[in-house]
């Protein structure tokens, strides 16, 4: 832009906090399963989607991969539960949840960064921290004003907004199911341009699996067993209706007795128990199996 000034435009602007969303979407996707077979590449991809959203990718492994993926099993919440948000007008909890969740997210992965053995996690989290923060710096030494608006106010909301997905798609949830602890998004086009990240559901329960395959298990997997009002077909009304025409939060998805219900399912898809999951996301992120957040 500073070669180019006519992209100093607010449609730019839109697109980069798009792009950036999206970027914290592919951090998402690649801390689960990384895009390259070589450890050196997914490390340099590391730093440059750690530049894109201005938060060091790594700290998905302790707070997403390990924390989130299995609620409070370890016996602390998950730090970035809905529940840490509980203002009466429903809004103002999608607004404010990243004001909450940033923090406790951020000070449980120095807690877990502290236990040893996690010497090279620290390692790559200050190497993340040092290429994205210190390439903005450089950019705003070079031309403040463009980089404030085009680069760092579009990382900031990328940033935000995948905490508030955390919200969106849980917020009134069983998450003591095995089925039900979701909310998804099954809209074609949405799951397009987002990666297939609104089937949720499946991807907490297999999360080993490529995101381009989410469709075809949920459709096979969920579908059969998740209480329908869970499958949302779009986001965008769902937002509308939940958080502009319903001031007040609604009241928790009672799945049980759905759940007692769907006692079988044609597809015959076992579930291995959350400890095994548990321990199956620990070697995936290279840690070993009694790595435990805190």
């Amino acid at each position: 832009m500073y070669f180019v000034p006519a992209c100093r435009h607010v449609l730019v602007l839109a697109a980069a906090c798009y792009f950036s969303f999206l970027n914290s979407v592919v951090i998402h996707n690649h801390m689960h399963q990384g895009v390259f077979r070589s450890k050196t590449l997914n490390l340099a991809f590391r730093r440059i989607l750690s530049f894109g959203a201005l938060y060091p990718a790594t700290v998905n492994i302790p707070s997403h991969n390990l924390v989130h993926h299995h609620f409070d099993d370890d016996g602390q919440p998950d730090w970035a539960a809905p529940e840490h948000v509980d203002f009466k007008w429903n809004l103002l909890n999608l607004l404010h949840f990243p004001n909450v969740a940033g923090p406790n997210t951020f000070n449980g992965v120095q807690r877990w960064a502290d236990i040893a053995g996690h010497e090279d996690f620290k390692r790559q989290y200050t190497y993340d921290n040092v290429f994205a923060f210190g390439l903005t710096g450089v950019l705003m030494v070079f031309d403040f004003w463009t980089t404030l608006f085009f680069i760092v106010i579009p990382q900031l909301y990328g940033a935000r907004s995948i905490l508030r997905i955390n919200i969106i798609q849980h917020d009134r949830c069983d998450t003591t199911s095995e089925w039900n602890h979701s909310r998804n998004f099954v809209g074609r086009f949405f799951n397009w341009i987002m990666c297939n990240n609104g089937y949720h559901t499946i991807h907490h329960n297999r999360a080993g699996l490529h995101w381009s395959v989410l469709h075809e298990y949920h459709e096979r997997e969920v579908k059969p067993r998740i209480d329908p009002s869970l499958d949302e077909p779009s986001m965008a009304l769902y937002l509308a209706r939940t958080y502009l025409f319903t001031p007040g939060r609604p009241a928790p998805q009672d799945v049980a007795k759905h759940e007692r219900e769907v006692v079988a399912d044609a597809s015959g898809a076992e579930l291995a128990s959350r400890e095994v999951r548990r321990a199956e996301a620990a070697r995936s992120a290279g840690l070993p199996d009694e790595a435990q957040p805190c």
